[in-house]
């Protein structure tokens, strides 16, 4: 038969043999295309078994935080053989955690709960101290980590190691973990923490990402460097911490200052003092010299500035006499001025303009009072002349009712009735017997 139809076949058998079921293995060597297909390994962690895995981008995408490097899953799919290829290959449509996938995903949601509450925040993050006296060690008393620290203090000296030991593997670590942090921080003088342990998996270092053990590190006075396993491994410790150690030598020498680098710093250091003193002192002189040369004889300077002074006094008993004139001008002026406002001049002036004055007011008064007596006699003449007594001079009188009424028509008068009579030169009463009407002054009316 045919290299196809013998991929035919192969394809059929491995599909009936594997269609629907769950495959357990550790994921390997996954790759994410840019079409969003994701290939991967499944391989056998106890036997040397593994087989090519690809998961095309619409399951993919339901199983993308799941799938990466180490995770331990079950696969849902079927076995098939790819023809161009000749290669078999397990095409997933499913997945999900089993056993190390499980504890990851269990550690990426307490990672984002401790998170949330600001356990890993940057600026709860406190540098280490410069000249530590007294470094405390949290860590398996038997391992390699308490080793490797102690090989590099003693190497850079100065500082005194306190070990706390603890478990850091198992069950019983992280309250074995926590007591040992509590026992330390009594210690006296205590400046910096190391907390950590020699590198191993996932399942080695779960004491280090234990709850516990993690807000007990983030309550720890003093700062915390975490040198838990190797560059590659991580814990949540390593986030609380204050520093985070690749290895245990690393913490410690981050912690421990290198006293011989310290003492060459300080060679170094005061070297370039006194080449920056001696600099210094040689600039100084130059600049001192040079001012020197332009200051000269110090008598000619003083001579300059004496003969400056000279011209200044001259120049100001000048404006001072200036001034002084001008004063003396605008003094003569205003005196001037004020003999010219004396107030005896003044009244002198104002009585000189009032003898004239009152003349024209008495010749205007006397011309005035002229005028007005002629006036007065004029208008005496016409009311003498428009006066009733001059009228009752003339023979007349006047007839006054008994209520104090002038009479001036013949009806307003009633027989019996009594009346005054005023004449120029009295009055007398009068009682009417008789009353007639003058018909051609009552119009023929009676």
């Amino acid at each position: 038969m045919s290299v196809a139809e013998l991929t035919r076949r192969l394809k059929r058998a491995a599909e009936d043999v594997s269609a629907n079921e769950w495959v357990q293995g550790e994921i390997g060597s996954l790759t994410r295309a840019s079409s969003g297909h994701i290939y991967f390994t499944l391989k056998d962690e106890e036997e040397e078994a593994v087989i090519d895995c690809v998961m095309y981008k619409f399951q993919a995408a339901r199983a993308t935080k799941i799938l990466e490097e180490g995770a331990r899953l079950l696969i849902w799919g079927k076995a098939t053989v790819w023809a161009p290829r000749g290669r078999l290959q397990f095409v997933a449509e499913r997945a999900r955690p089993f056993g190390r996938g499980a504890l990851l995903l269990a550690l990426e949601a307490l990672k984002a709960r401790l998170s949330a509450e600001g356990l890993f925040a940057a600026e709860r993050k406190r540098p280490l101290p410069d000249s530590p006296k007294v470094v405390g060690v949290v860590t398996s008393a038997s391992g390699a980590a308490f080793h490797d620290i102690r090989s590099v203090a003693f190497r850079r000296g100065g500082v005194k190691l306190v070990l706390a030991p603890a478990t850091v593997q198992g069950d019983d670590a992280p309250a074995s973990i926590v007591r040992a942090i509590d026992l330390l921080e009594q210690y006296p003088g205590l400046d910096v923490l190391i907390l950590g342990r020699g590198g191993g998996s996932l399942e080695d270092l779960l004491a280090f990402s234990d709850e516990r053990v993690v807000r007990r590190v983030a309550r720890v006075r003093v700062p915390v460097v975490s040198a838990v396993g190797h560059e590659i491994d991580y814990s949540l410790t390593d986030l609380v911490a204050d520093v985070r150690a690749a290895t245990p030598s690393q913490a410690a020498e981050l912690v421990i200052p290198d006293e011989m680098a310290r003492v060459e710093r300080v060679r170094r250091l005061r070297a370039q003092l006194v080449r920056a003193g001696f600099s210094r002192v040689v600039s100084e002189r130059r600049r001192v010299e040079a001012l020197r040369l332009r200051m000269s004889d110090p008598r000619f300077v003083l001579i300059q500035r004496q003969q400056q002074l000279d011209e200044l006094q001259r120049s100001l008993v000048g404006s001072l006499r200036l001034r002084h004139g001008k004063l003396q001008e605008q003094f003569g002026v205003l005196q001037r001025r004020l003999l010219a406002r004396h107030p005896r001049t003044l009244v002198h002036r104002l009585k000189a303009r009032l003898i004239p004055l009152n003349e024209r007011l008495g010749a205007s008064m006397q011309l005035a009072l002229s005028g007005q007596r002629g006036d007065l006699a004029s208008l005496a003449g016409r009311l003498q002349a428009l006066s009733p007594l001059a009228v009752l001079g003339r023979g007349y009188a006047i007839c006054i009712a008994p209520e104090g009424r002038v009479l001036t028509r013949i009806r307003e008068v009633r027989t019996g009735e009594r009346v005054q009579v005023r004449m120029m030169d009295g009055t007398f009463e009068s009682q009417v017997t008789r009353v007639g009407i003058d018909e051609h002054a009552a119009g023929g009316q009676e």
